[in-house]
């Protein structure tokens, strides 16, 4: 009962964020409601007992695509002008219209069948095993850190006034 909670909260928390993403018109915002809605999916994964795709979630979307996006926010001046007006905006409404119709009528139509298997156990210890156990990968991952808090300052110092 608690995770089914826990799953339904987090993907309403899900949804509004990412329609936070299309509808701010401020892009910083806006990224950092994308940062929110891939948190969110990694927190749904943990309730369906997917712990390494949670850790994957966490470390590539949020880790490093979401920093890329914000340094890239960051690169950019101009930024607090916010998105232009398009005259594109009526036709991808349409288009977004038509394909949620087609996503409903698909979720309507399918005979989803529901296991009477419980959970798998949860993918942690193992994921840890081979992270910090004999043989592990945690230098590269340490690695790929330290290349990207570089990067981080690297961008840092070059967006900077002189």
């Amino acid at each position: 009962m608690g995770l089914t909670v826990a799953f339904w909260a987090l993907a309403v928390v899900a949804v509004l964020s990412a329609l936070g993403v299309v509808l701010l018109r401020n892009v910083f915002r806006a990224a950092l409601s994308l940062i929110l809605c891939f948190l969110t999916v990694a927190g749904i994964y943990v309730t369906l007992s997917a712990d390494f795709l949670a850790a994957i979630q966490i470390l590539v979307y949020v880790g490093a695509i979401s920093v890329l996006i914000i340094l890239a926010i960051m690169m950019t001046r101009d930024v607090h002008r916010g998105s232009p007006a398009n005259r594109l905006q009526i036709p991808a409404l349409v288009v977004a219209v038509l394909f949620l119709e087609v996503l409903v009528l698909a979720v309507i139509n399918t005979p989803w069948q529901i296991s009477n298997t419980p959970a798998l156990t949860p993918t942690t210890a193992p994921l840890a095993i081979k992270l910090f156990g004999e043989g592990g990968f945690i230098l590269p991952v340490e690695i790929a850190a330290v290349l990207l808090l570089s990067a981080i300052v690297g961008a840092i110092v070059l967006a900077r006034e002189k």
